[in-house]
């Protein structure tokens, strides 16, 4: 077996970070609870600095009222390369109209039928990611 001549893992700046979540279709926020942890798959929208998606009322939602810490999830990869970044921070609920009204301009569609009439933004403390490049490409 001959040794990896790929070139090694390379982290993305902040702005490219940003740009792959403004790119991705969707995301994935882990969140914990009375010591569990679960990922749940959303629709999301690069808002200002922040994350945003909707949600219904559930355990989703019910495990951000509990704990704020959330980690937010991006990946993906082409014939040549694969990336992820990750977002760590702070995810609230919000329902003053206004910012509904705001949220509602940025185009978020969510994929599964259940009504999501909850808005959350994560505001990030940290932004973090790395790409490389795929065996064979």
């Amino acid at each position: 077996m001959s040794a990896d001549e790929r070139p090694p893992t390379l982290h993305l700046t902040e702005d490219e970070c940003w740009q792959r979540l403004r790119d991705a279709p969707y995301g994935r926020v882990a969140a914990s609870a009375a010591g569990e942890v679960d990922i749940f798959p959303v629709n999301h929208a690069v808002d200002n600095g922040t994350i945003v998606f909707r949600t219904s009322p559930g355990t989703k939602l019910l495990e951000l009222t509990i704990r704020h810490s959330v980690a937010f999830e991006v990946d993906g990869y082409s014939e040549t390369d694969a990336f992820s970044v990750v977002v760590k921070g702070t995810a609230q609920e919000f329902d003053r109209q206004s910012e509904v009204e705001a949220a509602e301009q940025l185009g978020i569609t969510p994929w599964a039928p259940e009504e999501k009439d909850r808005w959350v933004r994560i505001t990030p403390s940290s932004v973090q990611g790395r790409t490389f490049q795929r065996r064979g490409a």
